[in-house]
């Protein structure tokens, strides 16, 4: 009953989250007088830090309307150009002209952790001068109603591939976090099969492949309680009336609470700053604030089968490093990978994904040739600037690119493949 509880309360607020946003209107109006004043702007900040405290926050947008390529502004559009009930694939169309020679084409698989894929809008923002860009949009479970069925592991291993074959061979593979795992059984999975649309290069970021080295307090965590402890714990129901309704669901407010609770003297901090931003008329400090807390804000549920066995594969029983992996009874050896480049990156400071864990798929990975490999640890980053800031921006993308122009034609030498037809 407890997300039953959740979302009576969050409806009981919206009353008063209602009244609250009309105060911050009316004492930051420009025609009271009061807007002008330190109290008028403290009772506005108070208003609006209230509000956005007990909000539920939406799917925010990608938003990414134009990119400069060849130092020239383009335009980009956004499209779906493949689609399952858990997932579309997203395509950030580029207006360039038909003679340019092609970028590489990227394919970003996004965490499937409780946030959306706008958390990596940075990203894909700092790719998509060089690259042709798709990226996985993931399904909020308590919007896929029961009929469209269940999503487990397996189930994402398949999404990864059957994507792979939509996009054709020769496209390159990011996986930030989370999904370094079931990627990487996706690509062992496809060398052993001698599938022709293996990627050409995979690139895997701030992942947990062997949590056992250097583990952080997540990974202790679940080691110590166990799957059945996150089963009788963290699953619940999807409360009607979401078109989830009845779904056994890990809710993304529980993630957002625990990755909250890690850090939570700097959440307050921030709150706070927010707070005085507001009563100094600082507009660019409480909009960075915002900026951030949208995104940060904004989770969404998973589906049961896939957080528990995600728990128990990678955190609990570490099958993969141990080589007892399986996807539908087949198993997952990453020594059968020989064509696919691997790039592993790591952040210094990241305390999700310790230092360690992202390399460890070169142990497994060891019929990959040397010139084929390479690892990158980032200096004084944590796990989001792996992925986004500044340091991400200058020093790991463009590792990153070089990296597939490296590996972009290894198509060419490769064995003769054959097709593999999916199960989709």
């Amino acid at each position: 009953m407890f997300y039953q509880l959740y979302e009576m309360n969050h409806a009981a607020l919206q009353p008063v989250r209602a009244y609250a946003d009309a105060v911050k209107l009316f004492c930051s109006n420009p025609l009271n007088p009061l807007s002008t004043t330190p109290w008028g702007r403290s009772v506005a900040a108070a208003a609006e830090l209230f509000e956005r405290t007990t909000r539920r926050y939406g799917k925010p947008a990608f938003a990414l309307p134009h990119t400069t390529v060849d130092g020239r502004v383009v335009a980009v559009e956004e499209k779906v150009v493949w689609s399952r009930p858990f997932c579309n694939l997203l395509h950030f169309e580029r207006d360039l002209p038909a003679a340019r020679r092609p970028d590489p084409r990227l394919l970003i698989v996004a965490p499937m952790s409780g946030h959306y894929a706008t958390l990596l809008r940075g990203t894909v923002e700092a790719m998509l001068p060089h690259a042709d860009v798709y990226i996985t949009d993931w399904a909020d479970a308590r919007m896929v109603p029961l009929s469209q069925g269940r999503f487990d592991l397996d189930d994402y291993v398949d999404y990864v591939i059957d994507m792979l074959h939509a996009l054709g061979p020769d496209t390159h593979v990011m996986a930030v976090c989370q999904p370094s795992v079931p990627v990487l059984a996706a690509v062992a999975l496809m060398e052993a099969r001698g599938d022709a649309f293996a990627p050409a290069s995979m690139t895997l970021m701030g992942g947990p492949i062997d949590t056992r080295r250097n583990p952080t307090a997540v990974n202790l965590l679940a080691g110590e309680k166990g799957t059945d402890w996150f089963r009788d714990n963290v699953v619940m129901q999807v409360p009607w009336p979401a078109p989830g309704f009845a779904r056994d669901v890990y809710p993304g407010f529980l993630q957002l609470s625990g990755f909250m609770g890690m850090n939570l003297d700097r959440h307050l901090i921030a709150h706070k700053d927010f707070f005085m931003h507001l009563v100094k008329n600082d507009g660019d400090g409480a909009d960075k604030h915002r900026d951030f807390y949208d995104e940060y804000l904004a989770v969404m549920d998973l589906t049961a089968e896939f957080y528990l066995e995600t728990v128990d594969t990678v955190f609990v029983r570490h099958l993969l490093p141990t080589g007892r992996m399986m996807h539908r009874g087949n198993p997952v050896d990453p020594a059968a990978i020989r064509n696919v480049a691997l790039l592993t990156v790591e952040g210094e400071n990241d305390d999700i994904s310790g230092i360690g864990q992202t390399q460890a798929a070169h142990d497994l990975c060891v019929n990959i040739p040397d010139n084929m490999r390479q690892h990158y640890m980032q200096p004084k980053v944590g796990h989001y600037g792996v992925f986004n800031g500044s340091r991400f921006r200058a020093e790991i993308a463009p590792r990153i690119l070089d990296f597939m122009a490296r590996n972009a034609c290894r198509q060419q030498t490769r064995p003769k493949p054959r097709l593999v037809r999916t199960k989709a």
